[in-house]
Formats: structure tokens, sequence, C-alpha cells
């Protein structure tokens, strides 16, 4: 199993051979997978909270009407869409298309789930992105503050797996750690765990990938 201290050295490699650019790169994490059928049929969508949140938080959109709805902008929502406003996205599919790609992750007021499955499902379903449901009275800056610092990792029928972790500017140790965090997540979900990983690789968004072979503990 790779160690904290592994992805570190990863993470090194990977700025080091990175030439001097004028923005902020990302720093990417991939795991190669092996023996694992994916005509089977292989897939996941995960929402990972992160230790360490990244410089850019995750995008979050909140549907709710009166008291959440007020809450969730207090709470500093990306953008808060009331009873109305998920009507008339539903009429409009280039919008919706639209906010969709604007947006990491959904959360709606339970209360507003059967008329957002009914107007934006065929649209969000497809996407992994359907809202996480937020019940009568939950605290709704709670599911902001965990969702703001989490990813997203989907797969379908590959053998590669690759996720945001951190950029160029964080702590290497906490960049680390967000690798860590994704790693001990999704082994879980291989049907051999740690014996179906074949590598990990981190890079930066336009560098090369600095790469490690897995070795399985016996």
């Amino acid at each position: 199993m790779v160690n904290e201290s592994e992805i570190v050295t990863l993470i090194q490699e990977a700025k080091k051979s990175e030439k001097e650019r004028k923005f902020k790169e990302s720093l990417e994490l991939y795991i190669t997978l092996k023996d694992i059928d994916v005509k089977k049929g292989f897939a996941f969508n995960e929402v990972i909270q992160l230790p360490n949140q990244m410089s850019k938080p995750a995008a979050v959109c909140v549907m709710a009407s009166g008291d959440m709805g007020l809450k969730a902008k207090d709470a500093k929502a990306d953008e808060v869409l009331d009873n109305d406003g998920v009507n008339k996205l539903a009429e409009d599919k280039r919008a919706t298309r639209k906010l969709i790609n604007k947006y990491d992750f959904f959360l709606a007021d339970t209360k507003l789930m059967p008329v957002v499955g009914k107007s934006l499902g065929q649209l969000l379903g497809p996407r992994g992105k359907m809202p996480t449901p937020v019940p009568f009275n939950a605290p709704i800056d709670a599911f902001l503050s965990r969702f703001k610092t989490s990813i997203r990792v989907r797969v379908k029928n590959s053998l590669s797996i690759s996720c945001k972790v951190g950029d160029t500017e964080m702590d290497e140790h906490h960049v680390a750690a967000n690798a860590m965090a994704v790693i001990n997540n999704l082994r879980g979900k291989f049907p051999n765990g740690d014996k179906n990983i074949r590598k990990y690789m981190i890079k930066t968004t336009m560098g090369k990938a600095a790469k490690l072979e897995h070795k399985v503990t016996k």
C-alpha cells in the first residue's frame, strides 16, 4: 500500500519536471487499475471530502425555498434556486446544461426533490449530479462546508481514475493527504481491493506524470 511520503515524492517529481507557467496549475492524481473485467460493468460515483481545502473550493448550488433558501444564501452558497427557479430551468434545457457544467455539487431541500427529479432529473442523472437531499431543519451551512471541501470521482467501465487533489501553490503534504484520502476511499470499491491497483501517478495540468508502481503487501 502506498504511503503519504511516497505521494509527497511523486508530487515533488511532478513539480520538478514542470516548466514555469503564468498560471497556477492543478495537481491531479491518477490511479491505473488491472484485472477488472469492465465489460461486466464497473462503475461508481463517489463524493469524497478532502482533509485540506483547495485554493478554489467546489462550487455548490442549493435548491431550496423559504427558511432553508435564506440560510443557504447567508452561508454563501454559490447560487440558490427556489421552486420557481427550478421550474423555469425545466423549460430551458440549454440553461440547465450550463448550470450543470457550472457547479460541482447540488443540494436540495427534501420538499423540492420531487420537483427537481421531475423537471431536471433527465439531465442531472446521466451526469451523476442529482442533488443530495437536505432534510427539513438540517444545518445547511454544515452541508455547504462539507461539499465545498469535497470532490466527485466518477468512473464507468474504465481502468483509469483521475481527479484533482490540489494545486502547485499548496503545501505538498496537504496535497498528499488529499490524495491519500481519495486512495483510501476508493480501494474498497475495487473487486479485489489493493490487488486491482497497477500504479499511481501525479501530474500537473500541463506537465508529465510522475509514476509509482503499486506493490501489494502480502
